[in-house]
């Protein structure tokens, strides 16, 4: 009888086979549990595509117009329903000066510069942990070492060693852990993306209504002045009557009491004037005592005639807080995938390979070692704290969705304040030049009839302020219906998504995909 010749590397082959054969079931299985991992992350539908309007009763198309007023604020504005909105939204007020100032503080703001610089540190942790989290990880070492051997009754030799090595590793991605992760720091991205966006209109914004603020200190201000000149020329004019005899000496007194208080109101409208002109300054990365800043009036500044307004199932797509609250509800999604995949067991593989070379004398011996293994590390009892961290991310993604749903509800709210407010400002300033004209009116006929004697100084006095304070309501009510205009287009988003490249760095145009 012939027995079969014993194979040690046949025998562990065959247990290697045997161990494959038993793990490939348990793998299939756990590869497949990994594709139910993933959480749902999809953004809540809060607005209906059939919305058309932003309240409860569609705008009118066309404002009111004012008589006379302002610069051109007294012309209807159109509201283009449907209608794209220029990235360069602040061109629509016609002014070469604003223009100017806008892009320069694009250029030159600090607080932009560091949401640009936000923004690429977000994209480098991306790009750092892409490339651990996806691809194996290789290490080399190189080193060499003098030894010396020395062995009972010989003569110690002493010799070197150069040694070579290779080691990879690589964690399998069975439960979707890794994938999670780089979902939320991409999410991550795109919140410091739109952040910057945000903070890139909401720059303009301030640079366009601070210098209708400008402008309309500045009118008020030189009111104010030719109020002043006005009551000083009555003022000599009823102490020339008092001489005379025809008027009291009280009247004087009245008059007098009026210019004074008029002129105490130009210090404070002086003031007001220089701090606005000190944060444009600041806007556009100056210091407050440049001052080759150019001067705003409201007669430079043209008021949009027509005003773009974005549908309301495209609202959501457009305005960057929407857009970053969007990208922290996906983070958040991803940290639920990560705390989910995180309860299951973790398979790494590793291998490594070793050169060694040992110089004896004359005499070199060479020495290869290499290893492959696998590992299967799984907590067996952690006192509840993976199902906790899942709760807790479970209860951030619920606050994420709550978040996101307020900022869209509140986004709704803007653009129908704003809407609201610019038919409003019509309305007012038609009223205001109303008001002015009839006031500046009376305020002619008065003093004739007090020249003659026809009526008193106390009845020219309440002329006199009336017209002073129509005048002011005027200039305000102009000065509001411009702020509005630019409170609109900000509402909508800021039409960033007409951009053909980022904010001030052409070298980021994916800051400009809707």
């Amino acid at each position: 009888m012939m027995h079969p010749t014993y194979s040690p590397g046949r025998q562990q082959r065959h247990r290697v086979l045997t161990a494959q054969r038993a793990l490939l079931p348990l793998l299939l299985s756990l590869g497949l549990a990994g594709c139910t991992l993933t959480p749902p992350t999809r953004t809540p539908q809060i607005v209906d595509s059939q919305v058309h309007g932003y309240d409860s009763k569609q705008a009118e198309q066309h404002t009111a117009a004012s008589p006379t007023g302002i610069g051109n604020s007294g012309i209807s504005q159109h509201l283009a329903y449907g209608q794209q909105l220029p990235a360069e939204w602040w061109q629509l007020f016609r002014s070469p000066a604003l223009d100017k100032m806008v892009r320069e503080a694009l250029q030159n703001n600090p607080s932009l510069t560091a949401a640009r610089a936000a923004l690429k540190q977000a994209e480098e942790n991306y790009n750092a942990a892409s490339g651990s989290l996806q691809y194996p990880s290789v290490s080399g070492q190189l080193g060499g070492s003098r030894q010396q051997q020395l062995l009972s009754g010989s003569t110690p030799s002493d010799y070197n060693v150069l040694s070579a090595g290779l080691n990879v590793s690589y964690t399998l991605d069975l439960f979707g852990a890794n994938r999670q992760q780089l979902l939320g720091l991409m999410a991550a991205t795109d919140y410091q993306r739109y952040l910057m966006e945000a903070t890139y209109q909401t720059l303009i914004f301030n640079v366009v209504t601070t210098a209708i603020q400008e402008a309309s200190q500045r009118a008020q201000l030189q009111a104010t002045q030719t109020m002043l000149a006005a009551s000083e020329q009555q003022l000599r004019i009823v102490e020339q009557q008092a001489k005379l005899g025809a008027v009291a000496r009280s009247s004087v007194l009245s008059q007098a009491t009026l210019v004074a208080q008029t002129r105490a109101q130009l210090s404070p409208l002086e003031k007001a004037l220089d701090l606005t002109r000190h944060q444009l300054a600041v806007y556009v990365g100056k210091l407050p005592s440049d001052g080759d800043l150019p001067e705003f009036t409201l007669d430079s500044l043209q008021l949009p005639a027509e005003l773009p307004v974005s549908l309301p199932s495209e609202l959501v797509r457009q305005r960057p807080d929407i857009r970053a609250s969007e990208a922290l509800l996906q983070q958040a999604g991803a940290a639920v995938g990560v705390a989910t995949a995180n309860q299951y067991p973790q398979i790494s593989l590793t291998g490594s390979f070793t050169r060694e070379r040992l110089f004896v004398g004359p005499a070199t011996t060479g020495l290869s070692l290499w290893s492959l293994g696998a590992s299967v590390s799984q907590s067996l009892f952690d006192g509840g704290a993976l199902r906790a961290k899942k709760r807790g991310a479970e209860a951030a993604f619920e606050q994420a969705q709550a978040q996101y749903r307020e900022t869209v509800l509140k986004g709704f709210q803007n653009v129908a304040d704003s809407l609201r407010a610019v038919s409003a400002d019509a309305s007012t300033l038609q009223a205001q030049t109303e008001a002015e004209a009839q006031a500046r009116e009376t305020l002619q006929l008065t003093e004739k009839r007090f020249r003659l004697g026809a009526v008193s100084q106390l009845a020219l006095l309440d002329a006199q302020r009336t017209w002073q304070q129509s005048r002011i309501n005027l200039i305000s009510a102009s000065a509001s219906r411009h702020a509005d205009s630019a409170a609109l287009f900000l509402a909508l988003g800021g039409g960033w998504w007409n951009r053909s490249t980022a904010p001030g760095n052409a070298d980021q145009s994916a800051l400009a995909r809707p």
